[in-house]
């Protein structure tokens, strides 16, 4: 896999809205977090048109930085870690299961590629890659104490060995996935995202996900059930059925360059019959 340093740095930070390349510091790192998930989208029109999702660097540089492209989390995260990497904070990937609406002990797939910081003394997980319930502040890891974000409030209880990630929705705690330290590889990495990108069983092969944050707002797309989160607020959901329609509606509120696929239209007006 690429290097870190082959990254353009200079335009993944003008994209972010800097300037000069912030110091590693906790305020900076929370800033950077807040302003990824509010810049580049979850988003899965890859895995929707089946077609492949190289994770190889210079691939994500190039769909996220270069063609107006989100993704999902092993090439948000991956491209975060090594703008962390490169502005000098001691972080490295790790990788969890995913549980959120179903039974949290439950073994699924390695799918979900996250960051852990070491900072201060303190270790810390930053993750801009999971979608609508992506957490918009990096979260202390050795505290079980209700952590408050710009968002909904989240905690991290310890079990064995492993950690399960929880936020407060609706005055209940839910898990959303349960991960551990394990020192990952590349090959780990691909395995997950070959599976995510090409497997039956996958919730993403021929589905669109989509979600961008905003200041105190949640915009998620799940195929044609458009909604919008507001903190405390009950949610505004509606359902699309035109493929023109979604097609304006990732431009206009996700801010994403549709790609150039010849089957783009007739898949999403497909997906919206289903």
């Amino acid at each position: 896999m690429s290097q870190p340093h082959l990254m353009d740095f200079d335009l993944y930070l003008q994209q972010l809205g800097y300037s000069r390349p912030p110091a590693p510091t906790l305020e900076n790192l929370r800033e950077l977090q807040w302003r990824h998930v509010c810049r580049f989208a979850f988003e899965s029109l890859s895995t929707l048109l089946q077609v492949p999702v190289p994770i190889d660097l210079a691939s994500v540089e190039r769909k996220i930085l270069h063609e107006g492209r989100g993704g999902y989390c092993y090439e948000l995260n991956q491209s975060f870690l090594a703008l962390l990497q490169h502005l000098g904070y001691e972080a490295r990937g790790i990788t969890g299961r995913v549980v959120m609406g179903g039974p949290e002990d439950a073994l699924t797939a390695r799918s979900h590629r996250l960051t852990l910081l070491h900072l201060d003394g303190q270790r810390y997980i930053a993750d801009v890659g999971f979608g609508g319930m992506v957490p918009t502040a990096p979260l202390r890891l050795d505290t079980e104490e209700e952590q408050a974000t710009p968002h909904e409030p989240y905690r991290i209880t310890r079990r064995e060995g492993s950690y399960t990630l929880r936020a407060k929705v609706a005055e209940q705690w839910r898990a959303l996935y349960v991960f551990d330290l394990q020192v990952q590889g590349d090959v780990d990495y691909e395995m997950g995202n070959w599976y995510v990108s090409t497997h039956p069983d996958s919730p993403f092969l021929g589905q669109l996900k989509v979600a961008l944050i905003g200041p105190g707002v949640r915009r998620t797309l799940n195929n044609g059930s458009y909604a919008l989160h507001r903190v405390g607020q009950p949610s505004e959901r509606r359902e699309i059925t035109e493929a023109g329609e979604l097609m304006r509606l990732l431009q206009d509120e996700f801010a994403l360059r549709l790609p150039n696929h010849p089957e783009l239209r007739r898949v999403i007006g497909q997906l919206l019959e289903s």
